[in-house]
């Protein structure tokens, strides 16, 4: 360890994984992480390691996530071996579709083709993921984003019909990055040149110093509206 966590962490740290074991047995095993390899699911895959390694993990590769992030996806693979990771991708023929209809980066022209190439990448994929499960976790947090700050450590996701848990949901960016470091969790090096919050390539920027943490996605939206359909109460159902 190359450095120490302080007492209320550590507390943290043990109701995390006190809420991980529950969940597991609460839901008859039928629990999923989806691990979107940001810093606070590097956190949370490093305590399912330790505490409850039934529980699998989920990735969903868009077809265009950096370089760093796939890097990182093998890393946590190897790390990580007592636990199980699944990579979802989008179905091939509705790729095309959009991009024959509305072209490859049609995304940065409304919000509403940004949303359909999300629900094409993301939300399909993830029903898949989710299917036959009873339960699935986030790393949410709710000094994230205003999108995010009533979020509760437990809560029913009507979207998907399911219970999802928010482990990390009181943990403070200062806190996720002082669990990493302290317990040497391997996580992606665009964090480092100033990406706090990592998406598709085309959809993530760095940011400044004193902006919100997600400034970085769909930076030319609203900060309101700047959700890709993964967690909102009812998920998008775009259809074109």
């Amino acid at each position: 360890m190359s450095e120490q966590i302080t007492a209320e962490l550590q507390a943290k740290v043990e109701a995390v994984a006190a809420l991980l074991k529950k969940g597991y047995q609460d839901h008859d095993g039928s629990l999923v992480f989806a691990n979107s390899l940001g810093a606070e699911d590097v956190v949370i895959a490093d305590l399912i390691s330790k505490f409850c390694p039934e529980i699998s993990n989920f990735v969903l590769d868009t077809g265009r996530l950096p370089e760093e992030t796939l890097k990182l996806l093998a890393d946590v693979q190897k790390q990580y071996a007592n636990v199980t990771f699944d990579v979802y991708y989008p179905e091939g023929a509705d790729v095309e579709a959009y991009v024959a209809e509305n072209g490859v980066n049609a995304f940065y022209e409304s919000q509403e083709l940004r949303k359909g190439c999300c629900f094409v990448r993301k939300i399909k994929p993830l029903k898949r993921a989710l299917s036959g499960k009873k339960a699935w976790i986030t790393g949410l947090r709710r000094e994230q984003s205003v999108t995010r700050d009533e979020i509760q450590f437990e809560e029913w996701d009507e979207g998907n019909n399911m219970h999802k848990l928010n482990p990390l949901a009181d943990w403070s960016e200062k806190e996720v990055w002082a669990y990493i470091k302290a317990n040497d969790v391997p996580y992606n090096e665009l964090h480092d040149k100033h990406y706090p919050s990592i998406g598709c390539a085309p959809c993530t920027r760095a940011i400044s110093m004193g902006e919100d943490v997600r400034s970085g996605r769909w930076w030319w939206e609203n900060p309101e509206n700047r959700e890709c359909g993964l967690h909102p109460a009812t998920p998008l159902n775009f259809k074109k």
